[in-house]
């Protein structure tokens, strides 16, 4: 059987836009998952993550991220007990978005939160402490695996 150039163009063309139109479905049907749903007003406010790292780096010790059987314990620097603090801990989870966490943060007069790890999926996580102690801004960033 013989197949003449016409047909070759064609079943050419047919297998191209076959394939075109599969890559095209499967792009549609890939989850995107951005760092921040609100990226480029996180972009704007990164002047505060950078002057509250500072500030944070400034203190006698860093955050201490501790892990029992049942708890994640926070443990601010020394120069935050007894001393009203407000602010938020975002545990932030690279690999997936849904896994993401968002606690208050109110240390007692210990400088110290506990956290049940119940709350908290296993995983590889970001830990992200913004904070506010007597008009200072502090932000510190700590890797931390969830078991």
């Amino acid at each position: 059987m013989h197949i003449t150039w016409g047909t070759k163009l064609m079943i050419v063309f047919v297998v191209f836009a076959g394939s075109m139109s599969y890559m095209v479905y499967q792009c549609f049907n890939t989850p995107v998952n951005l760092v921040s749903d609100e990226y480029y007003k996180d972009e704007i406010a990164y002047q505060q993550v950078i002057d509250g790292t500072k500030n944070a780096n400034s203190l006698s010790s860093h955050i201490k991220l501790l892990q029992n059987n049942n708890d994640i314990v926070i443990q601010l620097p020394a120069e935050m007990r007894n001393v009203p603090v407000t602010g938020s801990v975002l545990f932030y989870n690279a690999a997936n978005s849904g896994n993401d966490r968002k606690f208050q943060l109110q240390p007692g007069n210990n400088a110290q939160q506990v956290i049940a790890q119940g709350k908290i999926i296993p995983g590889s996580y970001i830990v992200k402490t913004d904070w506010w102690a007597n008009k200072v801004h502090y932000h510190n960033e700590q890797s931390l695996t969830v078991l």
